[in-house]
C-alpha cells in the first residue's frame, strides 16, 4: 500500500466517520449501528432513511453534503475497503466485540493474496469461499488483489452465524461493487454454496459445542467436544473443486495437540498440506494469540504434493530487506515445486 493510497482511504474515513457520528447521536445509537446506517444510505445512492424524524432535516442536510464529497461512485473498491477498515477499527474502540470477529489485519490478508495468486495462478472466472467470514476484510483484500492482477471477475461466498458482522460485511461488498453472496448460518452445517476454486479462512480458535453437528466430520474429537478450527478446515475443503487451493490462518500450537495424528491423516488422505508459514510475532498480543498460516490444495485435479513443504517464519513486515528476500523464497519455492 502507498502513503499516497493509505492517506486517501484515511482522508475518505475522516468524512464517513463525521457522517457516522451525525447519525449515532440523532439516532441514540451505537458506534455499528450508526455506521450501518450510513453506510446503507450510501449503498442507496446517498439517500438518507427518515424514521420518526430522526434525522432531522438540518442532519439530513449535512450528510447528504458529506455523501456528495465522499463521491464513492468514483472511489476504487480497494480505497472503499480501506475506509470502512478504518471504521470498523473505531467500532473495536467504541463497541465491545468478541475476540473470534476481531478484523484480520490487513498485511496478512495482503500475504494470503499474494500466496493464492502464485500458487494457483488463476486464469479467467475466479470464485472464493470464505467460511468465516465475519466483516468480510479478508474475503474482499484477496477478492480485489486478485481482480488487479488477473483483471477477471472475482466471485465470493462467505458464511457467518453473527448477523451484525455479516450486516457489515453486505454493506461493504455493496459499496465495493463486489459480487459476494452471503449466508447467515452456522459453517458447520451443510452449505448451500457452489464448489469454489480458492478458499480463505482465519479460524476461530476453541471447541465446537453441538458435537450432533459434527458426527459425520472425519475429524471430530474422539472423546468431548472437537476443535471449531478442524470441522471448518475439512468443511472449507469439502467445498473445493479437485486441485483447489485454501489458505487458513490457524493457531501456531495446532500440529502440538493430542488430536494432531488423526487430523494430519485426515489431510493425507484429502489434500496435499503444502505449506505451513509462521506469522510475524509481533502482530499477536500474546502467546496463546499467534497463528500460522496453512496452505492445503485439494487433491485431484493434476494436483500434486509439492516436494518440499513451504516452511519458515515471516520476518516482521516492518523489515523491508529481510521481508524481500523472504517473499523470493516463497517464489522459488512455487517455480519449483508448484505444477504448472
Amino acid at each position: 500500500m502507498t502513503i499516497l493510497t493509505q492517506q486517501k482511504a484515511e482522508d475518505l474515513f475522516l468524512h464517513f466517520d463525521k457522517a457516522t457520528q451525525l447519525l449515532q447521536h440523532s439516532l441514540k445509537s451505537s458506534y455499528l449501528d450508526a455506521l450501518l446506517e450510513n453506510a446503507e444510505n450510501l449503498v442507496d445512492d446517498g439517500q438518507v432513511q427518515v424514521e420518526d424524524g430522526k434525522p432531522n432535516p438540518a442532519e439530513v442536510k449535512q450528510l447528504v453534503a458529506i455523501y456528495q464529497t465522499l463521491n464513492l461512485g468514483q472511489q476504487s473498491a480497494e480505497d472503499i475497503r480501506r475506509m470502512l477498515q478504518f471504521s470498523l477499527l473505531k467500532v473495536l474502540r467504541q463497541d465491545s466485540i468478541q475476540a473470534n470477529h476481531q478484523l484480520t489485519p490487513d498485511s496478512l490478508g495482503i500475504i494470503i493474496a499474494y500466496l493464492l495468486e502464485r500458487v494457483a495462478q488463476p486464469k479467467g472466472k475466479v470464485t472464493i469461499l470464505d467460511p468465516v467470514v465475519g466483516t468480510g476484510n479478508l474475503l474482499t483484500t484477496v477478492m480485489n488483489h486478485l481482480h488487479q492482477v488477473t483483471g477477471e471477475p472475482v466471485e465470493g461466498y462467505g458464511v457467518d452465524n453473527d448477523d451484525s458482522m455479516l450486516a457489515v460485511a453486505s454493506v461493504s461488498t455493496a459499496l465495493q461493487k463486489l459480487a459476494v453472496s452471503l449466508y447467515h448460518q452456522d459453517a458447520v452445517e451443510p452449505l448451500t454454496v457452489p464448489q469454489v476454486q480458492l478458499a480463505v479462512a482465519d479460524l476461530p480458535i476453541g471447541y465446537y459445542p453441538l458435537d450432533k453437528n459434527t458426527r459425520n466430520y472425519r475429524t471430530q474429537a474422539a472423546k468431548g467436544h472437537s476443535y471449531a478450527h478442524h470441522l471448518l478446515i475439512e468443511q472449507t475443503i469439502n467445498y473445493l473443486v479437485p486441485g483447489g487451493w485454501a489458505a487458513f490462518l490457524v493457531p501456531a500450537n495446532m500440529f502440538q495437540t493430542k488430536e494432531t495424528a488423526g487430523f494430519v491423516k485426515w489431510i493425507q488422505s484429502v489434500a496435499h498440506m503444502q505449506g505451513l508459514l509462521n506469522l510475524p510475532t509481533d502482530l499477536f498480543h500474546n502467546e496463546a494469540a499467534k497463528k500460522s498460516l496453512l496452505l492445503l490444495q485439494k487433491q485431484g485435479g493434476g494436483s500434486q504434493q509439492a516436494g518440499k513443504v513451504l516452511l519458515g517464519t515471516f520476518p516482521p513486515f516492518n523489515k523491508q530487506a529481510d521481508f524481500k528476500r523472504f517473499i523470493g523464497m516463497v517464489d522459488q519455492w512455487v517455480a519449483t515445486n508448484i505444477k504448472k
